[in-house]
Order: C-alpha cells, then structure tokens, then sequence
C-alpha cells in the first residue's frame, strides 16, 4: 500500500492520500462497524432480543 501525506510549511500532516481501493475498503469496513455499534446499542436498551438482520433493516431505513 502506498501511502502519502500533505505536510505544513513546518512540516506537521495535515492530510493523507491513499489509494482509492483502500479507501472504499476502510469505508465499508467502518459501516460494518457502526452497523454492530447500533446492533449492540439496541441490544442493550432494551430486555427483548433483537435479530441481528432485523437491527440491520432498522439501520439501513433509517429507524436506529
């Protein structure tokens, strides 16, 4: 992978450029993740189990 950063004029990052390929993978990666935040959240609000496929559907129609 190759990776490269945009630096200041005193040389601190202030951006980086990837690779679009790891871009949309580190993208996916961070819905799956927040897909299995809210899945936990709603877990653990309420007594009653909630199917993880169900949880999903609330997520993705905007019902979280």
């Amino acid at each position: 992978m190759s990776i490269q950063f945009v630096f200041d004029n005193n040389g601190n990052k202030l951006a980086v450029i990837l690779p679009i390929e790891e871009y949309e993978r580190m993208c996916e990666d961070l819905e799956e993740l927040e897909s299995i935040r809210a899945y936990d959240l709603a877990k653990n609000s309420s007594d009653e189990e909630i199917p993880f496929e169900k949880a999903i559907e609330g997520i993705e129609h905007g019902l979280s």
